[in-house]
């Protein structure tokens, strides 16, 4: 398991989860447009052009295209999309993987179906 903690917080736009150390960076970031009904998953780490995330769950496994930022990698999905559930629902922990990067193993915990739920509403 990676270690670090889930954080929820409401924002201007809609909502966004964190998981990471306290006092650190996020390792991983859900973040709500309420207005474009999305969720964009962030997670820290480069890859090259072309390169794809990751996201396996207890019930599915999905590979996401990304857009590269500073440090980060970013895949957006609709508010609607079935993975967020498998993600929320996972048995204890899902995984975001990152060619050349270190799989994040982050707990299932209930922040991830708080800001769905948001997204979708």
């Amino acid at each position: 398991m990676t270690p670090g903690t889930w954080r929820y917080a409401q924002e201007g736009q809609g909502s966004v989860a964190s998981f990471g150390a306290a006092g650190a960076a996020p390792l991983l970031t859900l973040r709500c447009d309420r207005a474009r009904r999305q969720v964009t998953l962030t997670r820290t780490g480069s890859a090259a052009a072309g390169s794809a995330l990751t996201v396996r769950t207890s019930s599915t496994s999905r590979t996401l295209p990304v857009t590269a930022g500073t440090g980060t990698v970013a895949a957006a999905l609709p508010a609607q999309d079935s993975l967020l559930d498998a993600m929320g629902f996972s048995r204890g922990r899902f995984i975001v993987d990152l060619p050349g990067q270190t799989a994040l193993v982050v707990p299932a915990w209930a922040e991830v179906l708080r800001l769905t739920e948001d997204c979708r509403s």
